[in-house]
């Protein structure tokens, strides 16, 4: 299976988002990924509804929507609303995550459940039959640069064998210091999606930075 980018524009220029998508388009991503940060489930505060609005009527690419929201489930319709294709919500941030993965949807996007560096791959177990893809943040969330936890890999096949194992068809999706070094053990682990933020947009070059995490996605033998 290849191997999906999702250029996470979080790392982009704000000033020049259309430029940012444009660029991930033309360089062969295949996901936008968008970081929505509320400033209380984690320290930093991003964007909402309108900017996601905005960036779908300027993009053809899916949008995959990474809510790090308290509570996701009272502003869930406002992102459906806004043209989100995926939808992924925080294990920690509800008590209510079946309802928010159903609500997502029965709006018509894909749903997924994201879990913390600290949350195990356990946590998920509940939720395969509810889940079109999970999330596994290689990071602590809130800020983008931030370097890759190396247990993220054992984590990655964790999850892996979870959805072998209840017979799920859910994705796992990578995100947090994703880079073409590590790109090649997160396939081989397991990994279908991978979010790259600086390693996108902190090049010279959008093209030749996807092409270059793809090269090394393909380098990955799955187990």
């Amino acid at each position: 299976m290849t191997v999906r980018i999702a250029p996470s524009i979080l790392a982009a220029d704000f000033a020049r988002l259309a430029d940012a998508l444009a660029a991930a388009e033309e360089g062969g991503a295949d996901l936008v990924h968008v970081d929505v940060m509320d400033g209380h489930f984690v320290p930093n505060l991003t964007i909402g509804p309108p900017v996601v609005k905005a960036i779908r009527k300027a993009t053809r690419l899916p949008l995959d929507v990474h809510l790090m929201i308290e509570r996701p489930e009272r502003t869930l319709s406002s992102y459906l609303d806004a043209g989100a294709d995926w939808i992924s919500v925080h294990f920690e941030a509800t008590p209510h995550v079946q309802r928010c993965l159903d609500a997502i949807r029965k709006g018509g996007a894909r749903a997924g459940a994201a879990i913390n560096p600290g949350t195990p791959a356990e946590a998920l177990d509940e939720c395969w039959n509810d889940l079109d893809f999970a999330v596994v943040m290689s990071v602590n969330p809130g800020w983008g640069g931030q370097p890759f936890i190396p247990a993220s890999l054992s984590k990655v096949q964790r999850v892996r064998g979870a959805v072998r194992e209840a017979g799920a068809r859910a994705l796992i999706e990578v995100d947090g210091g994703v880079e073409p070094a590590n790109a090649g053990q997160l396939a081989e682990a397991g990994a279908e999606i991978l979010v790259a933020g600086t390693s996108v947009y902190g090049r010279d070059d959008v093209k030749s930075a996807i092409a270059a995490l793809k090269a090394a996605s393909r380098g990955g033998v799955r187990v």
